[in-house]
């Protein structure tokens, strides 16, 4: 859960910066420390350690490093970047279609649990759509960026406040490998 919140802080703070209010960048700097510190805490606890596990580090730790510099203008990041995105793809080989060839994640969907699916899908592509049409100073790209956050922050943040129902092994956490 403080994973999941951080993520959320990160993503308000990334608006506050969008919006040019004041403090954006130190929202920004706590939460990539605390999401770097948090995933680290994570893996050490974690018993078992695969190669995925130790990839996910990476990735993570790159991108919280990568953020952090970036917010303080170091130069050479670059050398970050190319981490993550070799981590990224590896961890996509690995493991980032295994969620959609499981057939029986597919068999537990309930229609609400489909809606909110459809709205994370939604809010990304309106932040998609919301940075691309700032870049072009579009008259409406700034609140599309808005809700999009909005709804990706309260779709992470649906399973902290609303506790579902466990019917069957809650499968939430596990990793998924072919």
């Amino acid at each position: 859960m403080p994973l999941r919140v951080s993520i959320v802080v990160l993503l308000l703070g990334m608006l506050m910066k969008f919006l040019e209010w004041p403090l954006a960048t130190q929202v920004m700097f706590v939460s990539f420390v605390v999401i770097g510190t948090l995933y680290m805490v994570r893996f050490w606890k974690k018993p078992i350690k695969h190669f995925i596990d130790y990839v996910k580090l990476i990735l993570v730790s790159f991108a919280a490093t990568n953020g952090i510099f970036n917010l303080m203008d170091f130069p050479y990041t670059i050398f970050f970047q190319v981490i993550i995105a070799i981590s990224f793809v590896l961890w996509f080989i690995l493991e980032g279609t295994a969620y959609f060839l499981d057939d029986d994640q597919r068999k537990k969907n309930s229609s609400v649990q489909l809606i909110w699916n459809l709205a994370m899908v939604a809010g990304t592509l309106a932040i998609i759509a919301g940075s691309i049409l700032k870049i072009f100073n579009w008259e409406y790209a700034l609140p599309l960026l808005i809700l999009g956050v909005f709804v990706v922050a309260a779709y992470i943040l649906k399973d902290v406040f609303i506790p579902e129902k466990i019917v069957h092994k809650d499968r939430n956490n596990e990793e998924f490998q072919l």
